[in-house]
Order: structure tokens, then sequence, then C-alpha cells
């Protein structure tokens, strides 16, 4: 079997997902796909003539961003019309599934150069997702309502997932809100001293103007006292309904937990951020790399695909976790750095507690709660940030997870390298 190298890793700053607020929202999100698949192309000096398949993911595959971001944007970027590409969603998952699928298609010898990647334009869902924090509103629907699916598999608002796994698993406001005070103080340090800047492009206009070059949504100097004085959010949409005649989400969870009083402890302060933003990542084989001059930064190890309850929905990153460790032959202490998606503050908190973890080996560089959660992009995101962590602080192996509506998570582990494994 092939191995599967990653050459390089480029991404946009995550602007505010909000239209008049955010430096990105005016954007079509094939700009902000096109301008990473340029990134990747010019830095590598790459002939898109050989590039075997683009694999993207975007998770609201409606509107500008329906039909196939992978190849669309490929097109405007300028790549050869011999490029294809392809779409995923796996929800919040999908940025980590296509680096996962483009490995495996390296891996198994059917291609030898794939860009693996995706989009999402959050400010794109009009009032959805603000409502949604702002526990008002209508809720938005993220499909039909399945009324033969729900009296088997119940399934929540995530924000109200977080509270009722917070509720049962005994979790304080302020062991959450410690959570959060750590990414926004490990992201204004990593942000500091340029730790992103390997990865990170500018996004420009179509006159060559900067948009923007900078991380937009952090919020440095945070302090436990204001993330403490920060209202939860999803009371008011835990008593509302799913859809039109449907049960309440608090009812759905009831369903499945009829004895769980949900307690509310996730608001603006510890949930991720609302952002837009891509993310592309370049993986050959060995002989296409040799062939073509460049140089591997990193190996895929190992992935996982795995799926828990879809009622509590956000459970699945610790199976997938230690499933994606089994199939490698590692324990949880081979792995130098974590990278668990702070979908909500519960997610990570039980992560490390679970997996006994020390904090100092995970999201070193802050998380969503920081720096936003633009969805199907942020997998890929997070498997460029623990390669330049890697090299950076001149470690092995990395562990890239997350969480995935539907009850799902996939996980990949990845090793640093400076050459071709023989």
């Amino acid at each position: 079997m092939s191995e599967a190298y990653i050459i390089d890793a480029a991404r946009t700053p995550r602007g505010i997902g909000k239209v008049g607020k955010g430096a990105l929202a005016h954007m079509h999100p094939q700009h902000l796909a096109a301008a990473v698949l340029k990134a990747i192309a010019e830095r590598n000096a790459l002939d898109t003539s050989t590039v075997d398949d683009i694999i993207w993911s975007t998770s609201n595959q409606r509107g500008t961003q329906g039909g196939d971001l992978g190849r669309m944007a490929a097109l405007d970027a300028g790549y050869d019309i011999s490029a294809s590409g392809v779409t995923i969603d796996r929800f919040c998952g999908g940025g980590i599934s296509t680096v996962s699928l483009a490995a495996a298609q390296i891996m198994s010898g059917m291609e030898d150069c794939v860009i693996a990647g995706g989009t999402e334009m959050m400010s794109l869902r009009p009032g959805q997702i603000q409502k949604e924090i702002a526990g008002g509103g209508k809720p938005p629907k993220m499909g039909s309502y399945n009324e033969r699916l729900e009296k088997v598999h119940p399934q929540s608002q995530q924000g109200v997932c977080g509270d009722a796994i917070a509720t049962i698993e005994g979790f304080t406001r302020e062991e959450l809100d410690m959570v959060a005070y750590r990414s926004q103080t490990n992201a204004a340090k990593a942000i500091e001293e340029g730790r992103f800047d390997k990865s990170v492009i500018p996004v420009l206009d179509d006159a060559g103007n900067v948009v923007l070059d900078k991380e937009e949504f952090p919020r440095p100097g945070t302090t436990m006292e204001v993330l403490g004085s920060l209202p939860a959010s999803f009371e008011k949409l835990a008593d509302m309904p799913s859809d039109e005649g449907a049960p309440t989400f608090k009812e759905l969870v009831n369903q499945r937990y009829p004895d769980v009083d949900i307690q509310h402890f996730h608001g603006p302060g510890n949930s991720s951020g609302v952002v837009d933003g891509a993310a592309a990542l370049l993986l050959t084989s060995k002989a296409y790399a040799q062939k073509h001059g460049l140089k591997p930064r990193a190996r895929i190890v190992a992935t996982a695909n795995m799926g828990d309850c879809p009622t509590l929905m956000l459970n699945a990153p610790v199976p997938a976790a230690r499933k994606v460790l089994e199939k490698a032959g590692m324990t949880k202490d081979d792995i130098d750095l974590y990278e668990i998606n702070e979908a909500f503050a519960v997610v990570a908190a039980k992560f490390v507690r679970d997996l006994e973890l020390d904090w100092s080996k995970v999201n070193v560089n802050g998380g969503s709660i920081a720096l936003g959660h633009p969805i199907g992009a942020t997998g890929s995101i997070l498997i460029g940030t623990i390669v330049d962590e890697l090299e950076r602080q001149n470690k092995r192996y990395g562990l890239v997870t997350m969480c995935a509506a539907g009850g799902m998570a996939p996980a990949i582990i990845v090793e640093r390298v400076d050459d071709f494994v023989d």
C-alpha cells in the first residue's frame, strides 16, 4: 500500500459570519475556495493538469454554496479543466473526511495527487445562526421534520444537546467557561507569535485589494469574569418545536433520556464562533512528489469514522479517537498534540476528561470558541494547524477529531516527516 503525504496546507483567515459586520460576508463562496486553491497551486508550482481530483466539503449546500464547490472553485482558480472535483457533506466533520478520502485514494494507488479541503460561509444563513445563539426567533431548519426517523432516533438542536451532555456529565458552568478562556488565551498567543502565518493566506478581491489578512473573530483579553457574566443562550430554544407540529428540542432529548432535566450552560462565550472561511491541503503519493520536486510535511497514519447516539449528537469524538488509535496500533500517550473541535465547550471538556489527557497537548493554539467554526472547512483547518504546530514544536504525532450532526465523528492521525518513509 502506498503512503499518502501532506505537502502543503493553506487557509483563509476566518471572518465574522454576519452580513454587514464580517469582511468576507459579501463574497461568493467560490471566491474563498478559489483563493486557497490558487495558493496551493502557486506555492508548490503545481501543474494543475496533474491534479487527479479535488475533494471538497460544504455542509450547507444551498444557494451559492450549492453546485459542487470543489469543481467550480477549481475552475474559478484557473485550474486545468482536467482537474475534476467533488463536494461532500458530513456536517461539521466534512473537512476531516475530505482529507481522509484523498488519502485513501492515494494509498490505494488509484490517484497520485489530490487536493482536499472545504468552504463554509455561515453568513449565508441569514439570521438563522444568530437567532439560534440568541435563543429567540423561529429555529432554523436543517431539513424537513421526519416524523418516522424521530420516533426511532430523536435528534435535537446542537446547543441543546451540548447543555444536555453537560447536565448528564456533571460539568459546571465554570469548568466550561475555563475551556473558553483557555481557547481565547491560547489563540491570542498564537496570533501574537505568528503561529498561523505559514498557512494563512490573504483574501483578495478581483482588483487585487486585500479584503482580509488576519483572524477577525477572536476576543483577546477575555476574562473569566466576562465569560461568567454572559447568559446561556439555548433555554428558550429548548422549548421551541423542531419543526411545525413537532416536539420541542427539549422533548426530543427527553424521548430518549426521560430523567434528564436539562440545565443551560452554553452561550456566545463558550460556544463556537459563527464565521466564514476556507482551507485546502495538497496530498500526493511518494512517486508524484519525487517526480515534481515536492517535499513532504506529514504522513497520514490512520483515519476512522464513528457514530454515536444521534439524540445527544456530540459524543462521538471520544470513541472516534479510540478507534483511530487502535487502527494505528497506538495509545493516547503516543500522540504529541490533539485538536478537538470546540463546537461547544463541553465537547472539549469531555474529550480531555474521558481520555485523561493533559490540556498542554490539546488545542494549544486555541480552537473554534476563539477562532470560529466554518462548518465544512474546520476539519481541514485543524489538520493544517496541527501540522504547523508539530513542526514548530518538533513533535511527531497529531490527532484531529470533531463531532458532527447525526451523532458522528471522523478522526485522523498524522505524523510529521522531513522525508519520505521507505
